[in-house]
């Protein structure tokens, strides 16, 4: 008899260097330092060189202060993207940028100054703002890359650079050529707090209280030529407001031409207002007993004047389509220089754009009354003067959304200024932007309409700012007449010179020195000139952005897709295809992909005064950057995704058991050479081959899923295959026979080809999702012929080999059917304590003919894919399968757990079964 043998020894039990237990916080910076000293970013682009291009634009964030979640999302879903694209096959070089000028960014260097400022030159305080934009942006770059997000980082464009500051120029000049731009005096949105105009994509609306207030404007014209009824009547048109202030620089009051209006008498005076807003203002007004004396159109009241409520002035009445009964009176007070309808009104009927307020939001001195009020204060003062002139109606307050800043978040205003802009109209400009959108592929498919509505809508693009850090516009004014002189020549001539000495150089540099020697003014042939002091819209630099493309062909313009939140509807999307459409003929993207903010457990923005705000850095130290990545692969990104610690533990979960199921995979090859050890696919035993093929329809669905840009269809394919068929079922059927039989056996090595194979390729298919931990299970992987030294060196898996027949698929499914019956029936099994482990159990089958036939078919299979000792089947006359269960006969082997009338019969090894017993023995042959 041989010697006493240690049975758990010869098991062949899991051995891995992947360690249960991530601690990504601690590993995934050292992976971080691997992959920078094998340079794997270049050796990607390098592998792809000669390949089909996909070229992912970044919107460049702002560089100003850390990333937040949102960042985040963002730039995790473009690293899905480009890593995903890189592993089909692309080359898909991700060039990452920032936006580096503008007023978040001078504003924060004016409080950190403080009265240093005034002791400062322009370049001194520039070169501030530049020290600034480059901190944060050295701090993003790191925030960015310990998410694991793949790019040229060393390289990344920034607006501030000189050769970006001469292209935004370049696409300029191609403004002025065409005619586009031009400078005038029109009604813009102005920030009192930052001292700016803003443009439409600078504006976010948010709840106001206003004063509502009810005006007359007493009547001086006569009606009763036409109206005699109106004769001897005092009569006054009534008007609604809830910008009081605007008041002062009335000079019109807008009627539509189609409209009825009734002259109303309330009390001892006649009313004009809109016909069909009569009752609902008479019940406003107090007006119990009110009769209509005449009805008219807008047209009749066009040219007639009345008298401003609280100043010696007329006012002109006036006709426009954009009056609406929605509310107010249908009369609509007019003042040109602080509204856009207004503003055109005014143009129409030539009128003055008149703007009595001051670039800090004060009433000019000149004003009488109001003369240096800031205008939201004058309000109660104006209502206080109209109540006493008799000329206010009613007075109250509304809460409406109002234009704020979406930088300092403060209330903004309308007010006309000299400002540079470009024509929308121009050369068709808006048409051809439409047209343009027809072709493009948005995601999702709702985003064409939103985006054609904001570009039919918007109003003539205003480009200039009264800041000093940025890009000046290259506009010169004749020191003799104050004519203006720019142009695309002029301004390609800057550009230039940008180009070489950067933007400082239009403060560094005189207007003759910037200027071509033979310049003179068109209008007096002047030759002194001084330089405009504006510089342009930040959304018309970053939207310049598609500049970097179609330098090489490795970067072709235009790109393929552009991804940011859909607040970008009406700022990067909505200015980078304006200066496509206008520089370059045609959009910069071909497809255009949004995704939602990131919200709260409660679905509430995130806010550091609601105590809900969770920045990256606490997750990623916590639990590191993978656990951030898995949230957003599992997000529907379109919509408005939520955070928050439950969800936070509900990842940590799914993170583990993707981890665990990986770290069985790699404990069960640890003896197994890939390269000599692999079955053929005819050899493999059948429910090997059913996870293989499981395997390929999961990677035909996570493939399909990558090309759509549905990443949680990705996740949820991949963590269903691998909780459902692999943790559920076939690793749990398969432990025995990997564990148990021979370690070279051809029951195990065929067990050890699938493992191998799914793990591959399931590596392979998550890698752009979890690319730390791919990347570390790749490294414990068994070595092979042409392993890449990264999976991220790899592309996806292409197992297009069908291996089970679809007839055969479902046999197995039924059989599945069976073993979920069979689970429930050992589970009360367990519960009336018959039996503990399902080791201990004998099912008895009877059968339909059907089932019989099935089970037949794999009876020699059948304890091991139910987990039980024993099974029999018998052909049974009724339509529904039935299991009992008992326990099994004969006993315990010590070494398998499997119940067998076998233990007990070798005289060598009586502990264990027959099969056990076979295994022992081999081995004991096998060792020298």
């Amino acid at each position: 008899m041989s010697e006493p043998i240690d049975l758990k020894k010869s098991l062949n039990l899991p051995q891995t260097s992947f360690a249960m237990k991530a601690q990504l916080a601690q590993k995934e910076p050292e992976i971080l330092k691997k992959w920078d000293s094998m340079n794997l970013y270049q050796r990607i682009i390098q592998n792809r060189k000669g390949q089909p291009t996909f070229i992912l634009h970044d919107g460049p964030p702002y560089a100003n202060g850390h990333i937040h979640l949102g960042t985040a999302l963002n730039k995790i879903l473009k690293d899905f993207i480009v890593k995903s694209r890189t592993m089909m096959g692309y080359l898909s070089p991700y060039i990452p940028g920032w936006d580096c000028h503008g007023l978040p960014i001078e504003i924060r260097v004016d409080q950190l100054l403080g009265d240093r400022k005034k002791e400062m030159s322009v370049i001194d305080i520039r070169q501030e703002c530049r020290n600034y934009a480059l901190k944060f942006i050295d701090i993003q770059r790191e925030e960015f890359r310990r998410l694991g997000v793949f790019g040229d980082w060393k390289n990344p464009y920034l607006t501030m650079n000189p050769g970006y500051e001469a292209d935004i120029l370049r696409f300029l000049a191609e403004f002025f050529a065409s005619g586009n731009v031009y400078k005038g005096k029109r009604p813009v949105h102005w920030c009192l707090h930052c001292q700016t105009a803003l443009a439409e994509a600078e504006i976010e609306y948010k709840e106001k209280k206003s004063p509502s207030v009810y005006v007359k404007f007493p009547l001086l014209s006569d009606l009763s030529a036409r109206f005699p009824q109106l004769a001897g009547k005092k009569i006054s048109v009534v008007i609604w407001t809830t910008t009081p202030w605007t008041l002062p620089a009335n000079l019109a009051i807008a009627f539509h031409p189609d409209y009825e209006y009734s002259a109303a008498e309330a009390g001892d005076e006649v009313f004009i207002l809109a016909r069909r807003l009569l009752p609902v203002v008479a019940e406003e007004l107090g007006w119990s007993d009110y009769r209509e004396l005449a009805v008219m159109t807008g047209r009749d009241l066009e040219g007639l004047k009345a008298r401003h409520p609280f100043i010696d002035r007329e006012s002109v009445l006036v006709l426009a389509d954009y009056v609406t009964l929605e509310d107010g009176t249908g009369c609509v007070h007019t003042a040109p220089g602080h509204g856009y309808d207004d503003y055109l009104t005014g143009l129409a009927y030539g009128l003055d754009i008149y703007t009595p307020v001051d670039e800090e939001g004060r009433f000019l001195p000149q004003v009488e009354r109001y003369g240096r009020l800031n205008v939201f204060e004058a309000n109660p003062r104006i209502v206080s003067d109209m109540q006493k002139e008799g000329t206010l109606l009613r007075q109250g307050e509304v809460s409406h959304s109002y234009p704020h800043c979406w930088r300092c978040k403060q209330p903004v205003i309308f007010r006309a200024t000299e400002q540079w802009f470009i024509s929308m109209d121009k050369n068709s400009l808006r048409e051809k932007t439409l047209e343009e959108i027809k072709r493009i592929r948005w995601i999702p498919y709702w985003g064409e309409e939103r985006i054609a509505n904001m570009m039919q809508s918007r109003p003539d693009w205003c480009i200039s700012r009264q800041r000093s850090w940025g890009v000046p516009i290259p506009a010169f004014y004749c020191e003799n007449c104050g004519q203006i002189l720019a142009d695309e020549h002029i301004t390609r001539r800057v550009a230039d010179i940008f180009d070489r000495h950067g933007s400082n150089a239009w403060f560094e540099k005189t207007a003759s020195e910037l200027l071509p020697p033979e310049a003179r003014c068109p209008a007096c042939g002047g030759s002194k000139f001084k330089k405009e002091n504006n510089i342009l819209d930040v959304w018309f630099e970053s939207g310049a952005s598609h500049g970097i493309l179609g330098k090489s062909p490795e970067l072709p313009w235009p790109a393929d897709l552009y991804i940011e939140g859909h607040d970008q509807y009406r700022g990067w999307f909505n200015s980078s295809l304006v200066i496509g459409v206008g520089a370059r003929n045609g959009s910069p993207y071909r497809t255009c992909l949004t995704h939602g903010f990131v919200l709260d457990e409660q679905g509430r923005a995130m806010s550091k005064s609601l105590g809900n705000y969770i920045e990256p850095g606490e997750i990623i130290s916590g639990h590191g950057a993978e656990i951030l990545r898995l949230w957003v692969a599992m997000l529907n990104y379109k919509e408005d995704a939520r955070f928050g610690q439950e969800i936070l533990q509900r990842l940590v979960e799914a993170y583990r058991k993707i981890r665990n199921t990986w770290r069985f995979l790699l404990g069960n090859l640890y003896d197994f050479r890939p390269d000599t050890d692999s079955l053929p696919a005819e050899e493999l035993l059948w429910l090997d081959r059913w996870i293989l093929e499981k395997s390929r329809q999961v990677r035909q669905r996570v493939i399909k899923a990558y090309e759509d840009y549905e990443f949680h269809i990705v996740f949820h394919s991949l963590y269903n295959f691998f909780t459902v068929d692999l943790s559920a079922f076939y690793l749990d059927v398969i432990k025995d026979r990997l564990y148990c039989s021979g370690p070279q056996s051809k029951v195990r090595r065929s067990g050890q080809t699938a493992l191998f194979r799914v793990l591959e390729n399931t590596l392979r298919l998550m890698a752009p999702i979890l690319p730390f931990t791919t990347d570390e299970a790749w490294e414990a992987m068994p070595d092979f012929g042409d392993k890449a030294e990264s999976v991220h060196l790899c592309s996806f898996p292409e197992d297009s080999q069908l291996w089970l027949e679809p007839e055969f698929m479902k046999k197995v499914e039924r059989l599945l059917e069976i073993r979920e019956q069979v689970q429930k029936e050992l589970e009360k099994a367990r519960e009336a304590r018959l039996i503990g482990n399902s080791l201990e159990a004998r099912l008895d089958f009877q059968a339909p003919e059907d089932d019989f036939d099935l089970l037949e078919e794999f009876r020699s299979d059948l304890p091991a894919l139910f987990i039980v000792s024993e099974v029999e089947v018998r052909p049974a006359e009724r339509r529904e399968l039935a299991v009992q269960v008992s326990r099994a006969g004969g006993q315990k082997c010590e070494r398998c757990w499997n119940y067998s009338v076998s233990v007990g019969g070798d005289q060598d090894y009586p502990a264990v079964c027959e099969r056990c017993a076979r295994v022992l023995r081999d081995e004991i042959k096998r060792k020298p």
